[in-house]
C-alpha cells in the first residue's frame, strides 16, 4: 500500500498560484488542466525549449518558493515546469530549504507519477487504463499495441515517443481515453495510439 510522504500543510489556493497555473490532485498524481498542460518539447534527447539543468537556477528558483507552507509540491511543480523534469541534483537542495530529509523529498518525487527524473522524450502520451477503462477495452488497447505496432507501454527507453500509463483522466464514459499533448482524445484504440505515435516521431 502507498503512504502519502509528508508534505506540510498544501494551501490549495496558494497551489493554484504558482507560476498561474492550476494543479489538479489525482491518486499517485498531480496534473495540470487539459487546456493548461504545457506540450513535451524534447528534440533528440534534448529538452528543446527547456534550458539545461542548472544548479543555480534551480537554487534560485527553491528558495523563492521556500516561505510556502507545504512548499514541496510547489517547487518540485517549479523545477519540472522550468527544466522539464526534477534532477536528482534538487533533492538534497529542497531538503536543505525546508529542514526535510532527503528521504522525504525523494519520497514526494516517486509517489506522484507525473514527476519526472529525466529529460523526457518528444511526446509521452498517456493511456488510461483505470477501471472505467478497462471495462471499455484498454487492456486489448495494450495487448494490440504491442502484437501488431510493437510498441509497448511503459516502455521508457522507446526514443522519441512513449505510450505510458495513467489512471483516471476524467473521461470514463468516452473511455479508452488518452491524453497527447494537452489534449484528451476519447474512444482510441491501438491503430489511433499507433498513429500518434508516428505523427509524434515524423515531428521530433
Amino acid at each position: 500500500m502507498s503512504h502519502r510522504p509528508h508534505l506540510g500543510r498544501i494551501d490549495s489556493q496558494r497551489l493554484s498560484c504558482i507560476r498561474n497555473k492550476r494543479f489538479e490532485i489525482i491518486p499517485n498524481s498531480l496534473t495540470f488542466p487539459s487546456k493548461e498542460r504545457p506540450a513535451n518539447r524534447a528534440v533528440g534527447g534534448k529538452m528543446a525549449g527547456y534550458p539545461a539543468w542548472d544548479q543555480d537556477n534551480a537554487r534560485t528558483i527553491i528558495s523563492g518558493l521556500a516561505h510556502l507552507e507545504g512548499a514541496t509540491l510547489p517547487m518540485l511543480h517549479a523545477l519540472q515546469d522550468e527544466f522539464g523534469y526534477v534532477d536528482p541534483q534538487a533533492v538534497p537542495l529542497i531538503a536543505e530549504a525546508l529542514n526535510l530529509s532527503r528521504a522525504e523529498v525523494h519520497g514526494a518525487i516517486s509517489f506522484y507519477h507525473d514527476f519526472k527524473t529525466t529529460p523526457q522524450p518528444s511526446r509521452v502520451i498517456k493511456l488510461c487504463r483505470a477501471e472505467a477503462c478497462q471495462s471499455l477495452g484498454c487492456e486489448t488497447v495494450v495487448e494490440e499495441l504491442a502484437r501488431a505496432h510493437g510498441i509497448t507501454v511503459d516502455d521508457h527507453h522507446a526514443g522519441d515517443v512513449v505510450v505510458e500509463t495513467v489512471y483516471c483522466l476524467g473521461n470514463c464514459a468516452l473511455g479508452p481515453s488518452a491524453l497527447v499533448d494537452g489534449e484528451l482524445i476519447g474512444r482510441v484504440d491501438a491503430a489511433r495510439i499507433a498513429g500518434l505515435c508516428q505523427h509524434g516521431k515524423a515531428h521530433s
